[in-house]
């Protein structure tokens, strides 16, 4: 739903077919796996414990002497082959998708609108052609007063035609469109000469019963992005393609800033003020000093000297500035393959700390089906996705180290877990509104007796 909302508009109007469309939601359906896997984990262990505890289930299996952890064992084997299983998804299948997916959507966010001549519209979809019909009947293909402006020898609108009646329709696989005009007159202005400027010009008039006009179509099919050009992008790279970018880039952000101090230092050295004193005040300046250097400098060259001084710190300044922006822009390069080489393994250990909240919880709440198991599941989930997306920003600007920003989700919810199993194996009422309740009411009395 998020995929059509946000791209309904990209994709109406364009005349896909349908199975670019429903390639293309099969990609973001394999994109949205990170968010609906973990959700799915967390809402079918409430659903199952819950259902097991609201039929008593889970109090006949500790009556057996069976434990609680004992009895999530089989599930949590279960939660550990899909952790791996989503973790092999994510290095080597998910990359795939993005690419297939950015590839497909750039198609298509960039593709024309299908070619549609509205009565009293001018129409310039077509290249070097403007279109204009007064009326069109119903089948389509019968067009009324047709105004037809050719401007593809950028000269301005130099040849029109007009026609009072016309048929349409499309050849060559929808690749040509043939307009059959009727009663018309064309006009056409051409240059007297070749070459040289000459403000008189040729103004041709004819009439024709009958003429044929072919359009070119091919710019309004879907053509298909080489997908190389997308590979070096974050999320389309697996493991070792991370390692081996952020390596790479490492080493230019090392070449970078070694760069950087070389031109400070050479700056430093390049205005050489020992130029414009004599001998024996080098000798003064050699030792340390605490007068105004430019004392020492001869008065007909202190001026020269220092705006000479001046431009070289300003074209330092200048040289340092651009130096921190490409380094800057190197070393956020570095934080995002961090951060996508860490996803891959948030979405794994995500899943069974989800599932050591729900688990515990769905045995503690004891209610199954789709009620109350959905809304803890949606708070939990919010929860976590809220902190691991703040604590990715936050990564992604450099305002914490990338891989705490990753982990951050993982590192708040991990306790809670510990936290919700020790309650369940206890048979402690955490979420009971009765057992709250009723204490409330025996506080409530103490405090009436005491009065």
């Amino acid at each position: 739903m998020l995929f059509l909302f946000k791209y309904i508009d990209d994709l109406i109007g364009k005349g896909f077919e349908w199975y670019v469309i429903l390639e293309l939601m099969w990609y973001a359906s394999a994109t949205n796996v990170a968010m609906a896997l973990p959700l799915a984990v967390l809402l079918s262990s409430i659903m199952t414990f819950g259902s097991l505890g609201e039929n008593y289930e889970l109090v006949a299996i500790k009556s057996a002497g069976i434990s609680l952890q004992k009895a999530m064992m089989p599930l949590l084997i279960l939660i550990i082959g899909l952790s791996i299983g989503a973790f092999l998804f994510s290095d080597y299948m998910l990359p795939v998708a993005n690419l297939k997916y950015g590839s497909l959507l750039y198609d298509v966010r960039n593709q024309k609108a299908a070619f549609l001549i509205e009565d009293g519209v001018f129409n310039s979809s077509i290249p070097g052609y403007s279109i204009r019909i007064e009326k069109k009947d119903p089948d389509g293909q019968t067009l009324y007063n047709v105004v037809i402006y050719e401007h593809g020898s950028n000269n301005g609108n130099t040849e029109v035609t007009m026609a009072k009646q016309g048929k349409m329709f499309r050849i060559d696989n929808d690749k040509t469109l043939v307009l059959k005009l009727k009663n018309g007159v064309r006009y056409s202005e051409q240059s007297d000469n070749k070459g040289s400027y000459d403000p008189r010009e040729q103004f041709i008039r004819y009439r024709f019963k009958e003429t044929e006009q072919k359009l070119d179509l091919s710019s309004f099919k879907m053509q298909r992005t080489d997908e190389n050009l997308f590979k070096t992008s974050y999320g389309m790279l697996n493991l070792k393609q991370l390692q081996k970018n952020q390596d790479s880039t490492g080493r230019e952000l090392n070449a970078a800033v070694k760069t950087t101090f070389t031109s400070i230092k050479n700056g430093i050295k390049f205005f050489d003020y020992h130029n414009y004193i004599s001998k024996s005040e080098k000798s003064v300046l050699a030792k340390p000093y605490s007068s105004n250097i430019l004392e020492h400098i001869p008065k007909p060259v202190r001026v020269t000297s220092t705006n000479s001084a001046l431009m070289e710190v300003t074209n330092l300044s200048g040289s340092i500035s651009n130096s921190g922006d490409v380094s800057d822009d190197l070393q956020s390069r570095i934080r995002r393959y961090i951060i996508e080489y860490h996803r891959k393994f948030t979405l794994s250990v995500s899943c069974l700390v989800l599932f050591s909240i729900g688990a515990p919880l769905g045995a503690i709440i004891r209610k199954g089906g789709l009620g109350l198991p959905v809304v803890m599941s949606i708070i939990f989930f919010l929860i976590n996705h809220i902190i691991s997306t703040i604590g990715e920003k936050f990564a992604r600007e450099g305002d914490v180290s990338p891989i705490f920003g990753m982990w951050i989700a993982i590192i708040v919810l991990a306790p809670l877990g510990v936290f919700l199993t020790y309650k369940a194996t206890v048979d402690s009422a955490l979420f009971d509104v009765d057992y709250y309740k009723q204490a409330f009411l025996r506080l409530f009395k103490r405090k009436k007796a005491a009065a």
